[in-house]
């Protein structure tokens, strides 16, 4: 299974494959017909209440991953949707954030990858 992460403001490359948009809200600034995308699976998303309490905020990251691991773990059919679109080919986590280090995305891509 790979999975590629990129911003919404990026443009897409040819191996991206399936581009999924993981962010529970629409990008700022980016109109939809704009945004080359497959499928927006914002249920994936850590939830309102976990994406406000962490708020991007570096410090929080490895509690931040706790909370939405556990999430996740309880959406289990969402998870296996993603890793069977992975197993047919390349697919992009597209997200919105600014930091590319501390994103839903890259923990998305965690969870998918370890468990």
């Amino acid at each position: 299974m790979k999975f590629k992460l990129r911003r919404v403001y990026e443009s897409p490359v040819a191996d991206d494959g399936l581009r999924v948009l993981v962010d529970r809200i629409w990008p700022r600034g980016v109109a939809k017909e704009d945004l080359k995308f497959d499928l927006w699976m914002k249920e994936v998303a850590p939830s309102t209440e976990l994406r406000k309490w962490f708020g991007h905020d570096p410090e929080k990251w490895k509690e931040f991953l706790v909370r939405y691991h556990r999430e996740l773990d309880e959406q289990p059919e969402l998870v296996e949707k993603l890793r069977s679109l992975a197993r047919k080919g390349n697919v992009t986590l597209l997200y919105a954030a600014k930091d590319e280090a501390h994103n839903n995305a890259v923990g998305l891509r965690g969870h998918l990858l370890e468990r």
